[in-house]
């Protein structure tokens, strides 16, 4: 803004269509003036208000005040037209016309006819338009079925982009005759789906939706601009309302197929034959309306993947795992380094509840991974299925907020509101979306408005609940009908037309109903032979000249980058694990499996809060400049890799990430994807993941995965927090060889437990891996290996402690454990003066599946002995007892006492006291390896000896 040649400012440039801009900004300026830039603070610091200093523009015949009053006007339409606007097809909600009155404004009609419209806005209805020609257009755009909210944006390029959109008639596209009668057939065909299966499967579930009918047009729509702007994955995430219908007709899932599900006749062979639908089958299965779809399709001459995850009732956590698809699908894993990330060749579609949105915290901890670089999808479009009821519960006993999308409002997420009763305007709306995500890279959401024409489910009675709601809705014509309505008037459709249309659509719903087998099929649950027998052994060890190149290149990094001294130096101690009587700690191992699997091609992808350090600072896998900053990680440059290998701290949230690495990995087979809690516990916070997606994923859905977990476990005197990662529940959730529980006691188990997942990546004996890792372990000398056990060995269930059990005749007790306790077990037999020729200690390492056949073969070489034992640090309630206690019974063919020696049960997983906590760690060492135990235990039974 520079001097006039009269020495006044310059200030042109307010006026023609930058006038409202100016005005907009100063708000801004008064609200924060940070938010404006520092030129135009300068002048409102020198001059205020615009209203107040701009002077007159030369010849002009309007009234500044009235200008300024004007642009206020306009703003406000724009900022606030939401609350007027017509987007409740129930006509339940007062809209508040009254905002934008002209003589709140100090205007009226005549002052507004005196200034031109472009002084007011950069699009104007019509050359020579005058302002009230423009309010009445801006009401028309903001005030009618589609409610817009941008003034949370701070992006102004987006925000004046969406509404030059908007208001150059985005929402107001004009419709061809065809187009209209196909969005009506759409209609119809949605409608006539659910009447099918309500007069059909009389008291079946199927949630449908009806009353939120314009949310299968508005997807087609979606998809269809998803995939003009590039995508070639297209991954939806949505509870159950409307899921059967979507299926049906936005994934073209065969009608045959829905109908042999109600009729408890899934018969496989109803599949397409051509393959472009793949639907896996879990052998225990799941409800059909919880079920998903993935379709390969060809469009605009390109093969494009839709998939809808398969989600149990858990509504809005299948969110995270359609990101981690999503994400998966835009990596390229192909080269070393950090895998390559492909903004345009996948997207996200989630469609959420109106209850759940605002009620589910994961939805916020989802949505707070939109820009995070190891999660980001590059903008996925949200659209809430809005019934305007959660279950029983109104929205004023279910949220705090006045919209069921408000939480979008702070990660700057556009908003648009749409009256579901009219289909055009949900089109118009799921277009702009798609244009928007292509544009930005950022998330975008739709309130689609309606409402729910049944109970929650169609046995429940609504009226019992909420007398008035369902009075209204009984009275409300379905969206079929209002639009058949307006193409009538409009003359694109007549009554026979109409007619002609829907009985088709019947006919092809009976059509594919005949081809459903009258009879139930055999319901018997078999499990598949591949998953029925494991693992099969694979060699694991990696020779000792490879190791040693991995190791050499793993410490060099570029010219003149400073890693922090402490740090350098135990870096510089893993050279000397290749020497003579050199060890491989816990970090050094993993480092080095990661590199070995990297080489044999297979990428990795780890996160976790702080997995480029390690919560225990040892992994350090990612150095941090300590001048500049900059990021290095060795195994990025790594001659010998083949692929990709990420690594990324997490946002503190174990739900959403959890899900996220979950989608991933089932999404990238082909990847070892790991998840690390911070500390074990914290796992807790992702329970629905385990219990709902991880553990039965593929017993219900036929979904495999090969994530790793790794959940660090141990009692180091702590207190309660942090000390046990819940091995129990696990175990609890183990079955049909559904995941493997291990914890380890030395670095070369892991190493090889780490090679035998990413060999087993892509097989059908694939399955997810829980590790209990360790804490103290880590540099615990016990628990390092020499570079021979990683070279020669492979993984092992179960290890005996050397130097015990070497005389089987004199052998009266075998001690079990696992993990942290072998190692404290073998230090205090280390330092033992007495004999311990009765003695041999067993740790298993490999819980689930429990090693029957090695530890069966163990036992029959001590003929002598007298009892097992099985020694652990946490309660007799929690850790492994409870489920390995009858597994051992079993394998000794009860010739054995088998008991128990550890804490007592507690509610409390550890003693806050670390005093407390050492004397109860030396009790249960000294019963477990004392002989004098042997006598007092001797013939006496498990459950007499439970110490109370």
């Amino acid at each position: 803004m520079g001097e006039s040649s009269n020495g006044r400012e310059e200030v042109q440039a307010f006026y023609g269509p930058n006038l409202g801009y100016i005005v907009e900004l100063y708000e801004q300026y008064v609200e924060d003036p940070e938010s404006v830039d520092a030129e135009t603070r300068q002048y409102f610091d020198e001059h205020g208000a615009p209203e107040a200093s701009a002077p007159v523009a030369p010849a002009a015949s309007f009234d500044l005040e009235k200008v300024v009053a004007a642009t206020r006007l306009v703003n406000d339409i724009r900022a606030l037209g939401h609350k007027a606007a017509d987007i409740y097809p129930l006509k339940d909600h007062p809209r508040e016309h009254g905002l934008f009155a002209f003589d709140r404004y100090g205007l009226s009609e005549a002052d507004l006819e005196q200034v031109p419209a472009h002084l007011l806005s950069e699009d104007v209805p019509k050359p020579g338009a005058n302002a009230l020609e423009l309010v009445r257009h801006l009401l028309d755009v903001y005030t009618g079925t589609v409610a817009i909210e941008l003034r949370h944006l701070d992006d102004m390029e987006e925000k004046r982009w969406i509404r030059r959109r908007i208001e150059q008639g985005a929402l107001k596209a004009k419709y061809s005759k065809n187009e209209k009668i196909e969005l009506f057939q759409r209609l119809a065909e949605t409608e006539l789906f659910e009447s099918f299966l309500h007069k059909t499967y009389v008291g079946q579930k199927r949630f449908s939706i009806e009353g939120l009918d314009a949310m299968v047009p508005l997807l087609d729509a979606m998809v269809g601009g998803l995939i003009s702007s590039g995508s070639e994955h297209i991954n939806i995430g949505m509870a159950h309302r409307g899921r059967l219908n979507v299926l049906a007709h936005v994934l073209g899932k065969p009608y045959e197929m829905i109908f042999a599900e109600f009729q408890h006749a899934p018969n496989k062979e109803l599949i397409p034959s051509e393959g472009s639908i793949g639907i896996n089958f879990g052998w225990s299965g799941d409800v059909k309306y919880h079920l998903g779809l993935d379709r390969r399709v060809l469009e605009e001459k390109k093969e494009v993947r839709l998939n809808l995850a398969n989600n149990p009732s858990h509504l809005e956590f299948v969110g995270s795992v359609v990101e981690g698809y999503t994400r998966a699908a835009q990596d390229d894993r192909s080269e070393k380094g950090m895998a390559v990330q492909h903004d345009d060749k996948a997207a996200s579609i989630l469609i959420h509840g109106d209850a759940a949105f605002p009620g589910q915290g994961i939805v916020a901890e989802t949505l707070n991974m939109t820009n995070l670089q190891g999660y980001r999808t590059a903008g996925t479009v949200h659209v809430i299925a809005n019934n305007t009821i959660g279950f029983t519960t109104d929205p004023s006993d279910s949220r705090s907020t006045r919209y069921a999308s408000d939480i979008a409002k702070g990660y700057e997420i556009p908003v648009f509101h749409v009256n579901a009763d009219d289909p055009e305007a949900c089109v118009a709306v799921a277009k702009l979306c798609s244009e928007y995500r292509a544009k930005f890279h950022k998330d975008i959401l739709v309130d689609l408005v309606g409402y729910r024409r049944y109970g929650h489910n169609e046995m429940d009675e609504p009226m019992n609940t909420n007398p008035v709601l369902y009075k209204a809705i009984k009275e409300h014509q379905s969206v079929r009908h209002v639009y058949a309505d307006v193409l009538e008037a409009e003359g694109v459709m007549s009554k026979e037309d109409k007619a002609t249309i829907e009985q088709s659509i019947e006919d092809r719903l009976k059509s594919a109903r005949d081809l459903v087998p009258a009879e139930e099929e055999d319901a018997d649950i078999v499990l598949p032979e591949a998953v029925h027998k494991g693992f099969p052994f694979v060699e694991t060890g990696v020779e000792r000249d490879v190791l040693q190149q991995l190791n050499d290149e793993l410490l060099v990094w570029p010219q003149g980058f400073g890693v922090f001294h402490k740090l350098q130096k135990v870096l510089d101690r893993r050279r000397d694990a290749f020497a003579d009587n050199g060890k491989v700690d816990w970090g050094h191992a993993e480092t080095l499996a990661y590199a070995s699997i990297i080489s044999d091609g297979t990428p990795i992808r780890l996160s976790g809060q702080d997995s480029e350090r390690g919560t225990f600072a040892q992994r350090n896998i990612m150095l941090n400049d300590v001048e500049t900053g900059k990021k290095f990680s060795p195994l990025h440059h790594l001659s010998t890799a083949n692929a990709s290998f990420s690594v990324h701290n997490s946002p503190l949230s174990e739900g959403s990430v959890l899900g996220f690495e979950y989608g991933y990995n089932v999404f990238a087979q082909d990847t070892l994807v790991l998840w690390e809690a911070q500390y074990g516990d914290f796992a807790n916070s992702a329970q629905v993941m385990f219990d709902q997606f991880i553990s039965a994923g593929r017993a219900k859905w036929g979904q495999k995965s090969g994530l790793v977990m790794l959940l660090p476990h141990g009692y180091e005197g702590q207190g309660p927090e942090h000390s046990s990662a819940r091995m129990e529940r696990y175990l609890t959730l183990a079955g049909e060889k559904n995941w493997t529980v291990a914890n380890l006691s030395t670095a070369a188990q892991y190493f090889h437990i780490l090679r035998r997942q990413a060999k087993m990546l892509g097989t059908e004996q694939v399955r997810p891996m829980i590790i209990m890792t360790p804490k103290s372990l880590l540099r615990h000398p016990l628990a390092a290996s020499s570079v021979d056990e990683l070279s020669d060995n492979n993984f092992r269930p179960i290890i005996e402690q050397v130097g015990l059990g070497e005389n089987p005749e004199q052998v009266e007790r075998l001690v079990f454990c696992s993990g942290k306790m072998a190692i404290d077990l073998q230090e205090a037999t280390m330092k033992s003066e007495e004999s311990l020729d009765f003695l041999h200690i067993i740790r298993v390492e490999e819980i689930y599946p429990f090693p029957v056949r090695e530890i069966r073969e163990l036992i029959s070489r001590y003929p002598n002995a007298k009892e097992i034992v099985w020694v652990q640090e946490e309660p007799k309630n929690m850790g492994a007892w409870t489920y390995i206690e009858p597994r051992l019974e079993a394998v000794t063919s009860n010739r054995l006492n088998v008991r128990y020696v550890g804490r007592r049960r507690r509610s409390s997983p550890a003693e806050g006291n670390p005093t407390a906590h050492k004397q109860e760690q030396a009790r249960i060492i000294r019963e477990a390896i004392s002989r004098d135990a042997v006598s007092a235990a001797a013939g006496t039974s498990t459950y007499q000896k439970d110490r109370k």
